[in-house]
């Protein structure tokens, strides 16, 4: 197999020939069709998250087909094809894993962070947390949805049922999470980079009600509003930019510091939310659903060897909707 493998935090992903791997028990090993580049990779690379595995294969938004099935494996089958998200395995033990939120398990590993991930050929996986794709759909279309959209449909519930929503940062979750809201029936108001009209035109054609700049106030009150963009900046304004008893939910894994502000942007009960990775169910949920809505990503592919070049592109802003590798 081969993989983009980053050996030291801060340098280049570099290309690495490495020995065919065999499933564990519980495991099974995926053929890679393709892998989306996710803003978490950036963080991983960059330092941002404490205690990374190294060296690691980053990746964690993995499309591909099942070729070999460690023992003690049951409801898959060598050839079935399948997503492989960010949380890539829970103790099953933990207060919160008994509580059924193993979002916040004490002991997890994920995805191309604490176990290596799909910026590769092939690939190893819990087999618990692997989802079954079915046949519909292109492998690199379906890419980004497992964490851009699973982190969306998780951050989306978490908003709340209002009708008006604001989402700050339009980038691989928000094109995506645009067209869910618009499909039950809701307004989306999309921040951007201030300037970035093209971006704006491109929420706008996925059904946005208006679009502006993230220093913009929008044309009447938000029910509630959901930042993608890692920019603590932005906390304040989306809480100026909500009505009474509005919410505000954080859908970043990492955010620079929010700056101090006014406990008036808090009061009347606003709301001040995070979300933290997904569940398996959140994962059932959503793409049991995501074929009825009729979500089309917006995707860039890069071969994997250029890995590096992905990263640096989402760093700048040079593409809209999601990057995706190809081996």
């Amino acid at each position: 197999m081969h993989a983009m493998v980053l050996g030291k935090i801060g340098t280049a992903l570099e290309w690495t020939e490495l020995p065919d791997r065999l499933p564990g028990p519980g495991e099974i090993r995926v053929k890679v069709a393709a892998c989306g580049v996710c803003r978490t990779d950036l963080h991983v690379v960059d330092g941002e998250l404490p205690d990374p595995v190294l060296p690691i294969i980053p990746g964690h938004e993995i499309v591909g087909r099942i070729d070999a099935i460690g023992a003690g494996v049951e409801g898959l089958r060598v050839g079935d094809r399948v997503g492989i998200p960010w949380l890539g395995h829970t103790c099953g033990a933990c207060p919160y894993c008994l509580e059924h939120r193993e979002n916040l398990c004490d002991r997890p590993l994920f995805t191309g962070f604490t176990r290596d991930g799909g910026f590769a050929t092939a690939t190893i996986a819990d087999a618990r947390f692997a989802f079954p794709l079915g046949e519909q759909g292109d492998d690199v279309a379906l890419a980004p949805l497992l964490c851009a959209g699973l982190i969306g449909w998780r951050a989306l519930a978490i908003a709340g049922d209002g009708k008006r929503l604001g989402l700050y940062g339009f980038g691989a979750a928000a094109h995506i999470l645009a067209q869910v809201a618009v499909w039950q029936g809701r307004s989306v108001f999309a921040f951007t980079r201030p300037g970035d009209v093209a971006t704006q035109g491109f929420a706008r054609s996925l059904g946005a009600t208006w679009a502006g700049g993230s220093d913009e106030m929008p044309p009447e009150p938000l029910d509630a509003a959901i930042i993608f963009a890692t920019v603590g900046d932005l906390v304040p304004l989306a809480l100026k930019a909500v009505r009474k008893g509005g919410r505000v939910v954080c859908a970043g894994i990492h955010m620079s510091d929010i700056p101090g502000f006014p406990y008036a942007l808090l009061w009347e009960e606003r709301q001040l939310l995070s979300v933290a990775n997904l569940t398996r169910q959140d994962g059932i949920d959503f793409l049991r659903r995501a074929p009825g809505i009729g979500i089309v990503t917006r995707t860039t592919r890069y071969p994997l060897a250029q890995a590096n070049q992905a990263l640096a592109d989402l760093r700048a802003g040079r593409f809209e909707g999601a990057a995706v590798l190809v081996p």
